[in-house]
């Protein structure tokens, strides 16, 4: 059987092959009426539209922008804040007629996505600055724009501003009093730190440092969950335990929550704990969790707004949103 093509459905309506063709790509350069008469000969002759491939070689673009992503799609779903800034990438390319694209870390050589993905542009979401992934997109010239990550001279950006928030978090305990103080920091390599990270750490010590305040850090990886609730209790097991916790995220901030009652501390009156994200996790948390709350979507809809920026050939920028504290229930001031 002969393959159905533009010009299959033209003869058979009697118009021409480009006036088919705007049927499917154009559809405001014709009436309804025609529209419907060419979509119904398609639907009658077989035609499952345009090519991809070879509607992206004639265009010279995909249509489609990569987001570089550590680990897997599920630990990143898994993830509350991960899983809303994916879902608002997602909403605001669809909006720009765009599609998302996922590209995991590589974890070996036989396939590298960001070196094998055909992509218009990518957003690198907080990902090690050492991975390979990075400098194969820069090495193919895609358009970059960097999420969560360090702010690179020619490089466009979106970051929050995690130091002023990490640095209300901890005055907030400070003003309440506290002066023997838990972190519960991410894991990352010394030599090529996490950016919010890094960030945060500062944040908190600008605080802490002037109070005169001591800061006992303990580190926890991602994954697995636990890892956090292990390192918490390390933390809360010991005689001069502190009597309020910073946190890296809201999920470590709930496992912490969670190590303190299986040691039967209570929290807020012996343990004041503090977050970082504002995820739907932190109101429905028991007690609700203070934390500082950034804006998620916002930051999705800037990446893609910076992306179709530096994709159209224009500056790469440097976004810096806002951070703000939320005081919920899971502090109070320091225990006698």
């Amino acid at each position: 059987m002969a393959k159905v093509t533009l010009q299959s459905i033209a003869d058979r309506v009697g118009v021409s092959r480009m006036t088919v063709s705007n049927a499917f790509s154009r559809p405001d350069q014709l009436s309804a009426e025609l529209r419907a008469k060419i979509l119904a000969a398609a639907d009658e002759l077989g035609y499952v539209g345009p090519d991809p491939a070879a509607r992206a070689l004639a265009r010279g673009r995909t249509g489609s922008v990569g987001l570089l992503i550590n680990g897997s799609l599920s630990e990143a779903f898994e993830d509350a804040v991960s899983a809303a800034f994916l879902a608002s990438v997602s909403d605001a390319l669809s909006e720009r007629g765009m599609a998302l694209t996922l590209l995991p870390a590589s974890s070996d050589d036989r396939f590298v996505p960001a070196r094998d993905v055909a992509v218009d542009g990518a957003l690198v979401y907080i990902c090690d600055p050492t991975t390979p992934d990075i400098a194969w997109l820069e090495r193919r010239r895609v358009p970059v724009v960097v999420v969560d990550h360090n702010v690179r001279e020619g490089v466009a950006s979106v970051n929050v501003d995690d130091r002023g928030g990490a640095r209300q978090a901890a005055q907030h305990l400070v003003d309440l009093g506290h002066r023997r103080l838990g972190i519960v920091q991410l894991e990352s390599d010394p030599d090529a730190a996490n950016h919010p990270a890094r960030e945060r750490m500062l944040g908190w010590h600008d605080a802490l440092d002037p109070a005169g305040a001591e800061a006992v850090t303990v580190t926890t990886p991602y994954a697995p969950a636990e890892a956090a609730y292990d390192a918490a209790l390390t933390l809360l097991d010991r005689p001069d335990r502190p009597t309020g916790v910073l946190c890296f995220s809201d999920a470590f901030a709930l496992a912490t929550i969670r190590a303190a009652e299986h040691l039967g501390i209570r929290v807020p009156d012996e343990l004041s704990v503090v977050g970082f994200d504002d995820s739907v996790l932190a109101a429905a948390s028991r007690p609700p969790l203070t934390t500082v709350h950034q804006e998620v979507g916002t930051k999705g809809r800037e990446a893609v707004a910076a992306i179709a920026e530096v994709m159209a050939g224009g500056p790469p920028a440097a976004v810096l949103l806002p951070t703000s504290l939320v005081v919920r229930g899971s502090t109070a001031p320091a225990p006698a």
